[in-house]
């Protein structure tokens, strides 16, 4: 074990069970709540797409919190460590842009399948049976790389700092986030997902306060900057201008940068997670949900990195670092332990608790959206369409919770298998864009080209496949001799696979495309994607399938004035994200790049400055703002609560709330329901 664990066993027992049991205790509540007054009926739409009601505070906050890996806060911290100021603003952005872009395919999504559960749907409407096997054995894979990322980084840290057995800690972690995502389906993702993202932004700021205002090794800017120069001198980075931590100017953070943006490309186009979000937000709230939340986020690596990153460095030499007087192993690094050593060197204890539940929130929010997405994979896109198509609500309920279950244990069966033979969250991270990223196009190209056939849309990602297990073998082979966890982990066969991986279906698309015939498709099968039949659910609940949100038949008239709305949201959607990304990739980091420029002490200040300003507008963006959205369903469902305490009425109900256009309205009570019931009849 690289340190002493400074909490005990039975602190980091309590953390990852006890938090695990408050959460879905909170939800089953939560879920009894929401279907006594808001009638919302756990039917397998609801668990699967909430109702698509989901307004865009609520999105920003859920894309944040999926986005927000263990591997965000452990992974963007080690490149810091690694190369200095680079390394936090090229993880950032080059995780940023794909969310941003995804915002003009969510877009897509609701204006051409409005009905779809998953977005392998979508492909075996348009491509039939090949096309849909081929991308759910890629869309599979992208969650089992995810989940087992953010198990083997969770559980890593869960070890380093309370000594838990790390294959205890890999079964553990998912108890509560299997329990709580039974109890609420997705929209119980969404909701904690606003809590842990809260939490997690909290922990940021209180990590850079205390790094850049009040500890007493640095407590400013300018100390840290002083500190990282002597760091330079004593070690100066290979491939840094002069040597420094101080410069954007890094060539290994560059082809990190290149492995990272290549690789998490796959890992939001390919993922069912972000689909699904897209597919329960209200379709004019998908695009300002996704744009607030790629924007939040950015905040959230750079500062979390630029704070623990560059804190490890500066104190390493102090005895306060945990590994004093050495530097950390390279192990240790790739393990993610940078941030929690720089936790526990900074607070200390406390450090270590923050760290602890900064990860547990990371890991779990994350891993909900990755078992809701596997679970709709396998209810909807293999039991319904090749096992039992005539399934009724129940039983895709039943089969959902089941897939959930199932594949937790699963993964962390697998997860343990990874830590035993050596292989570490960095390793996976680095390689996900080899395996995947080849089915990111053509994924891609089934919502926004209409000429793409099935040879092109089904052979492009296997043949893109070998081309980038081809490239990143035979470079690490070339390079180091060998092939071994520490040749194929490494920076340059990474950067082959994932750039080839990517790139070989530019041109394996248009080739196959025009070899075999384009396909000129009119989107007809994609909208003919229908709803599942909950009427059973909603009958054995006495619910009318009508009052329940989002179940309601929409009328040509409301879906015509939708389609305008999203079509004009496809057009700003386009714009936006083309300028955000040009933004983020090319115009503020490349001249800083190319000049080689080393901060000064006021530069870096100011660096830090907007680091810390950028977090603050993320919290009013996620934390405030979904609250503003949701204040009038929130006093409803107070006002019902307290009412029924006090026995003046039944439970509050909120009829057709996606079509009524108003929430200001006071909602019918059930007592009102049964006298307009009975006046009925005796007119009848």
């Amino acid at each position: 074990m690289p340190i002493t664990p400074p909490l005990s066993k039975g602190f980091g027992y309590g953390i990852v069970l006890g938090l695990g049991f408050a959460f879905a205790f909170g939800m089953i509540l939560t879920t009894y709540v929401l279907k006594r007054y808001n009638r919302e009926v756990q039917t397998s739409e609801m668990f699967s797409t909430a109702g698509r009601t989901v307004k865009s505070g609520l999105v920003a906050s859920a894309v944040v919190s999926s986005w927000t890996w263990a591997a965000t806060l452990l992974q963007s911290s080690g490149v810091a460590y690694r190369y200095g100021v680079s390394g936090p603003f090229w993880y950032a952005s080059g995780a940023t842009v794909q969310i941003l872009l995804f915002a003009t395919l969510a877009i897509e999504l609701k204006r051409k399948a409005p009905n779809a559960h998953t977005f392998l749907e979508i492909i075996r409407a348009r491509y039939g049976v090949y096309g849909h096997l081929v991308f759910t054995v890629f869309g599979l894979m992208t969650n089992i790389l995810v989940t087992a990322m953010l198990l083997t980084g969770g559980s890593a840290v869960v070890t380093s700092l309370t000594g838990v057995p790390t294959a205890a800690a890999c079964f553990l972690l998912p108890v509560g986030v299997v329990m709580y995502t039974i109890a609420g389906g997705i929209k119980a993702t969404f909701l904690t997902d606003y809590v842990h993202t809260c939490m997690i932004l909290i922990i940021i700021l209180i990590f850079a306060f205390t790094a850049y205002t009040t500890n007493k090794n640095l407590g400013s800017p300018a100390k840290v900057y002083d500190l990282l120069t002597q760091a330079a001198k004593a070690h100066p980075v290979s491939g840094n201008a002069d040597g420094s931590y101080l410069t954007m100017r890094s060539q290994e953070g560059a082809i990190f940068f290149v492995i990272n943006l290549v690789g998490n490309f796959g890992t939001v186009f390919m993922d069912n997670g972000y689909y699904n979000k897209a597919i329960a937000a209200s379709p004019v709230h998908a695009l300002p949900g996704y744009v607030m939340g790629g924007l939040s986020w950015f905040a959230i690596p750079w500062l979390a990195a630029t704070t623990m990153g560059l804190s490890a460095l500066a104190l390493e030499s102090n005895p306060v670092f945990p590994t004093f007087p050495n530097r950390m192993p390279n192990d240790d690094v790739t393990a993610g332990l940078v941030l929690p050593y720089a936790a526990v060197a900074l607070l200390g204890k406390g450090g270590a608790a923050a760290t602890l539940l900064l990860v547990f929130m990371a890991v779990t929010s994350a891993s909900s959206s990755e078992y809701i997405a596997v679970s709709s994979i396998f209810t909807y896109d293999i039991y319904q369409t090749y096992f039992n198509p005539q399934a009724s609500g129940k039983m895709l309920i039943n089969m959902a919770h089941s897939f959930v279950i199932i594949y937790a244990v699963l993964l962390a069966a697998f997860s343990t298998g990874l830590y035993y033979i050596g292989i570490s969250m960095g390793y996976l991270y680095l390689m996900m864009g080899v395996i995947i990223s080849s089915a990111v196009l053509p994924a891609t190209l089934t919502l926004m080209w209409n000429k793409q056939n099935l040879a092109a849309a089904a052979l492009s990602p296997i043949l893109g496949l070998a081309c980038s297990l081809i490239a990143w073998l035979v470079t690490a082979k070339k390079e180091y001799g060998n092939l071994s966890v520490a040749s194929t982990g490494s920076n340059n066969p990474m950067l082959a696979g994932n750039v080839v991986a990517l790139l070989s279906p530019c041109v394996f698309v248009p080739v196959l495309t025009y070899a075999f015939g384009p396909q000129n498709y009119d989107y007809k099968s994609m909208a003919a994607i229908r709803l599942a039949n909950d009427a059973d659910v909603a009958e054995a609940a006495h619910v009318d399938l009508e009052d329940i949100p989002g179940a309601a038949t929409p009328t040509p008239t409301d879906h015509e004035a939708e389609q305008k709305k999203l079509q004009r949201a496809s057009l700003i959607a386009k714009s936006m994200t083309c300028f955000l990304t040009f933004a983020l990739l090319i115009l503020w980091p490349m001249p800083m790049y190319g000049s080689g420029y080393i901060f000064s002490k006021k530069f870096f200040t100011g660096w830090v400055s907007v680091g810390i300003l950028w977090m603050f507008c993320s919290a009013i963006c996620v934390g405030l703002y979904p609250l503003f959205e949701g204040r009038h369903s929130m006093a409803n469902t107070f006002k019902g609560i307290v009412k029924d305490l006090t026995g003046k009425r039944g439970a509050a109900t909120l009829h057709g709330r996606e079509g009524s256009g108003s929430e200001d309205s006071t909602p019918p009570v059930e007592s009102d329901v049964k006298v307009a019931t009975i006046v009925k009849e005796k007119e009848g």
